[in-house]
């Protein structure tokens, strides 16, 4: 049984990596559920102070992801309609098949939100780039965390090794 829950665990961790990308799943959520199924094998205890500092860090990223987009439109003049263009140009700019789909796609969204708001061309180039940097910093944030996430899902997965296989 531990091993199914180690396998659950590393796949909770893997949407986690993806879900800091996408924004339909929560990233560092995901990756913390990770680390409580991990928890909840009987070769690993379960150290609670951790999986609360860690939970902690999860809500304040998930809660940072709804303000720093919005932060940065509103510092460059944008419009929600900027930040949702965003997210649009991000899930269409992934399943594009141009290189770079992932970076022009959310500045593309953000510039025709605007533009779509009834915004000038250079408002809305302005608010785009604001949207678009807070989205960026955002995805890097939340990537960051996940991959902290993994890095200790590994760590304690290596600890416990010996135990586990």
């Amino acid at each position: 049984m531990d091993i199914f829950l180690v396998l659950v665990a590393a796949l909770f961790m893997f949407l986690g990596i993806i879900g800091s990308l996408l924004p339909i799943l929560p990233g560092p959520l995901t990756s913390w559920v990770g680390l409580l199924i991990f928890h909840l094998t009987d070769a690993v205890p379960m150290n609670w102070t951790f999986l609360i500092i860690t939970f902690v860090f999860a809500i304040l990223i998930w809660i940072l992801d709804y303000i720093i987009p919005a932060l940065g439109t509103k510092k460059f003049g944008g419009s929600k309609y900027g930040m949702i263009g965003t997210s649009i140009g991000l899930i269409v700019g992934l399943f594009a098949p141009i290189p770079g789909g992932i970076i022009i796609g959310p500045f593309a969204g953000a510039f025709l939100g605007e533009l779509i708001n009834k915004s000038d061309s250079k408002t809305a180039l302005k608010a785009a780039f604001g949207s678009f940097l807070g989205f960026i910093t955002s995805v890097f944030l939340k990537f960051v965390v996940a991959l902290i996430f993994l890095g200790l899902f590994i760590g304690k997965l290596w600890d416990y090794s010996s135990v586990l296989f």
